[in-house]
């Protein structure tokens, strides 16, 4: 019989002497949970014959010590019998209290994200049996909080301050995760590097900022970003940024594309073929581990092969340094393929071959920002299933040393980063049970309803090309829609949109805006009917739990319903213009211009409580500019037939007949608002069958 250790307001805890800091951090996420749970403060002894709790490294001698961030969990009984939480290190230290906080007193991994309740107990019950952890399968793990507005945007403080940036840490640790990219191009004078570090986690940098430097032309505005032109500035960017982060622990991303995140031959036209473009990117990622070897003993190095870098490394032009980890990256879209370039798709294989010894891992996105048709407000579009192989299948190429996941802006995707965090522990998952146990863990009620909508969401999903991993975000109702504006308000509709010319088999604008009308018609259909359904579901749950499955379910489906209705009536305005029929084009644009509003009510709803204004710096699926810009459409197409005095529609279908010839101009000067002009032209056009 397994007897139980019990845990109560009595515990007595005893510390590592000399506390790190990251230990420090853990320390305290470790207080803050019992005191929620208990209603009370921990405390402290020096003593460990009178602690209740010893918190502790590893000896030598033990097998833990073994092996890097890895804890045990081990019961001693003299006296009495007393818990041991031991690690390896701090990280596994931190791994070990936070393991005591999910499995016994309850608290999630994405109780701030999620606005999880925590339940108050008395005591918390333990079975008397030692516990060790398992080695994660994926060596370095964690999350690129990249593209993240949202979060830059949350609090008027700029860069962003550690009540925005503790909450995104702690979750990726809860979560298992070692590493992290905390932000994309911030200030370096920000917080979030430095925080990060303390916290325990690893620091990498994104493939943009080999080393973590301050890109060039930041340092150097009005220079030539030239590294052939300019190569000593180059160099001493990335041995400040080497020497400042030296004494951390740091994944040194070697890596050399170009100033923006695009390819440097942009901007240097003399690179004109594949060998003079690998040759050049060969030379800087050995130099930058030469001036990394100058001032850290046994570097941890990866490099970048991501977007055209990994077609130059299949096409055998480039020669990198030896004991480095190749990082392979997905197409923005989960498949690991090379991401398309402007118009052009190569779909290159992004792994490494079977035979391609070495260190290998993979960057790869739940979210996404590419100005097509990524998510980057909704969850991942294909499904969990899909995931799953892709990593698995990248497991199987030995693509297994490490796992940088874009996070985005945390809160939208806690589903997806939550399986991925399973399966980088644990090499796979069965999608079922953790979907399962997911919604549990977010919801008392509706569970199996709850399951179905997710598994549901991801085949209402808008196909836009011929493969499977083609499915679309919230990003293609709304920047293909402001091209089409743009194109249409320029006058240039007579030939196609080349910003659109990833549309598959489109020869025309008029064959590119009919293509959006077909997909978002099928879409709306879809999103409409999981809608209801969302809607049956939230009548049942709790007003706490109805707060969470809008912000968390929803929402989502609201941002695909609003984004497809919105843009079948743009198409549908332009069809109407085509056909000369103005007034009925400028309600079409109308109604296209509530149904995008719907999509910003739904963000100001979800941004209740701690989350006021979280999704005000909607700055890059923006749709409050899709809205804007439907707005500028219908007052270009009121100029159609009802300038200059703007009465001529009210007057040829909204004046009463009696009224039409004895009115006089001079009482009736004033316009109609374009809003009030198009609900009455609704109104006719519904009554006479136009629309």
């Amino acid at each position: 019989m397994i007897h139980s250790f019990i845990l109560d307001n009595n515990v007595l805890i005893k510390y590592p002497q000399n506390r790190t800091t990251p230990i420090q951090h853990g320390i305290s996420m470790f207080e803050r949970d019992f005191k929620k749970v208990f209603q009370s403060s921990l405390k402290e002894t020096e003593q460990g014959d009178n602690a209740t709790i010893v918190i502790r490294y590893a000896e030598e001698d033990e097998p833990v010590f073994h092996r890097q961030e890895s804890y045990s969990i081990r019961f001693i009984k003299r006296e009495k019998t007393v818990m041991h939480v031991v690690g390896s290190d701090d990280l596994g230290i931190i791994y070990g209290l936070l393991h005591i906080s999910n499995e016994y007193f309850g608290i999630d991994p994405f109780w701030f994200w999620a606005d999880l309740e925590v339940e108050t107990k008395e005591q918390v019950r333990i079975p008397i049996k030692n516990y060790a952890s398992i080695e994660p399968v994926v060596r370095y793990r964690g999350w690129f909080v990249n593209d993240e507005v949202c979060l830059i945007g949350w609090k008027p403080e700029y860069p962003p301050t550690e009540e925005v940036w503790y909450p995104v840490f702690e979750a990726l640790l809860r979560c298992g995760g070692n590493m992290v990219i905390p932000g994309t191009d911030l200030p370096k004078h920000g917080i979030h590097f430095h925080l990060a570090s303390e916290m325990g986690l690893w620091i990498t940098h994104h493939h943009a900022e080999p080393l973590g430097a301050e890109m060039f032309l930041r340092a150097y505005p009005g220079e030539k970003a030239s590294y052939k032109e300019n190569r000593e500035r180059f160099e001493q960017l990335w041995e400040e940024a080497i020497i400042k982060q030296k004494d951390k622990k740091v994944l040194w991303m070697l890596s050399f594309r170009g100033q923006g995140d695009q390819p440097f031959w942009d901007f240097d036209p003399s690179f004109n073929t594949p060998e003079k473009r690998g040759e050049m990117i060969s030379y800087v990622i050995n130099r930058q581990k030469e001036l990394i070897e100058k001032h850290v003993e046994n570097p941890v190095c990866g490099v970048a092969l991501y977007g055209e870098i990994s077609e130059l490394y299949k096409q055998g032009v480039m020669k990198l340094p030896d004991n480095v980890i190749k990082m392979w990256a997905d197409n923005g879209y989960g498949k690991m393929v090379s991401r398309s370039q402007g118009n052009e798709n190569n779909r290159v294989p992004a792994l490494p071959d079977l035979d391609d010894k070495g260190l290998h891992g993979i960057y790869y996105h739940i979210t996404f920002h590419d100005l097509k048709a990524s998510n980057h407000l909704t969850m991942f579009p294909s499904s969990s299933t899909f995931i799953l192989k892709e990593l698995q299948n990248a497991f199987h190429h030995q693509a297994d040393k490490y796992l940088l996941l874009n996070s985005g802006n945390i809160r939208p995707h806690l589903y997806q980063l939550d399986l991925v965090s399973e399966i980088w522990k644990n090499g796979t998952t069965d999608i079922d049970s953790h979907l399962d146990s997911f919604i549990n863990r977010l919801f008392s009620t509706c569970q199996e309803e709850i399951g179905k909508i997710y598994k549901e969401y991801a085949t209402c999903t808008v196909s836009f090309g011929g493969y499977a991993d083609e499915k679309a975000g919230e990003e293609f109702y709304h920047h293909p829609a402001r091209i089409i504006i743009g194109h249409w308000l320029t006058g240039s509709i007579a030939k196609r949109a080349e910003k659109l010319g990833w549309v598959p088999e489109n020869r025309t604008f008029d064959e590119q805006v009919s293509f959006f009308y077909q997909k978002c018609t099928e879409g709306l259909e879809n999103w409409a009917k999981l809608k209801k359904k969302c809607w049956k579901v939230l009548a049942q749950l709790s007003d706490k739990e109805k707060t969470r499955f809008r912000d968390q379910v929803l929402f989502h489906v609201e941002l695909h319903e609003s984004g497809c209705l919105g843009f079948v009536r743009l198409c549908k305005a332009f069809f109407s213009f085509k056909e000369g029929n103005y007034p009925v084009a400028f309600v079409w644009a109308s109604k296209s211009m509530a149904a995008y509003s719907m999509g910003v009510d739904t963000l100001r709803k979800s941004e209740h409580g701690k989350w006021k204004n979280f999704y005000r710096a909607d700055w890059l699926t923006n749709i409050q500019s899709t809205v804007d810009n439907l707005d500028t459409l219908r007052k270009y197409l009121r100029v159609f037939g009802d300038s200059p005095d703007f009465f001529l529609w009210y007057k040829e279908y909204i004046m009463p007949e009696t009224e039409k010839y004895i009115y006089l101009e001079n009482t009736h000067r004033e316009p109609l608002s374009d809003d009030d002009l198009a609900q009455k032209l609704e109104e006719k056009f519904l009554e006479n069958g136009t629309i």
